[in-house]
């Protein structure tokens, strides 16, 4: 049973016009949907590569970040990144902050053997926490089930929780347990942009 179904449900057990309640509700929602504090975390890696191995294209940033935000109110909006000497790089680290990104940066770990590490998964949960109860709305840019019991915490203590990504390449998990989800893979031509070195606003 969908969730409209089960309000309608609902309002015929308290003797309530189901299309009387469902004015109600969507003007209620309307207007909690405003008023949201929305809270961005991109894991930038993780929609990087879903782009160039799906698509053989670069991510448009601007536009994920519109679109996860709507016509909310916008408290943060934080991009990770992974250094890994590109010279290109760091215009695409100042492209991203003039889209209203703070960028948080790290270096990827070369190991014994050529094995090379970098991700975020731990340095975003813990900023999720710790901006949540100053958020109505966490976002996350991601579709790396590692996030699962992270969006299962932020949902045990109230925080409602979206994720935002290509939809062939995310978790079915993650998708499961987000209270939405943004699939990136329905517009395509909107969040995607081509391979140009010469645009500074790719990745």
């Amino acid at each position: 049973m969908t969730e409209q179904q089960k309000r309608k449900e609902n309002l015929l057990w308290r003797g309530v016009s189901p299309i009387i309640g469902e004015v109600f509700f969507n003007i209620r929602s309307m207007a909690q949907y405003i008023e949201q504090r929305v809270g961005l975390f991109v894991d930038v890696s993780n929609l990087y590569y879903s782009a160039k191995v799906m698509y053989s294209k670069k991510v448009n940033f601007k536009n994920v970040l519109k679109e996860a935000l709507g016509d909310r109110k916008l408290v943060r909006a934080i991009a990770y990144v992974i250094k890994a000497e590109n010279p290109e790089e760091q215009k695409f680290f100042d492209a991203l902050e003039g889209m209203g990104f703070e960028v948080k940066s790290k270096e990827l770990q070369i190991f014994y053997g050529g094995h090379k590490k970098g991700d975020w998964d731990v340095g975003i949960a813990m900023d999720t926490i710790r901006l949540a109860p100053k958020l109505d709305v966490v976002v996350l840019a991601s579709g790396d089930g590692d996030y699962v019991p992270l969006v299962e915490y932020l949902k045990s203590i109230g925080q409602q929780t979206e994720v935002v990504a290509f939809g062939r390449s995310a978790s079915g998990k993650l998708r499961e347990v987000a209270d939405a989800f943004i699939d990136l893979d329905k517009n395509v031509r909107k969040f995607l942009i081509p391979d140009r070195n010469k645009n500074n606003a790719e990745v």
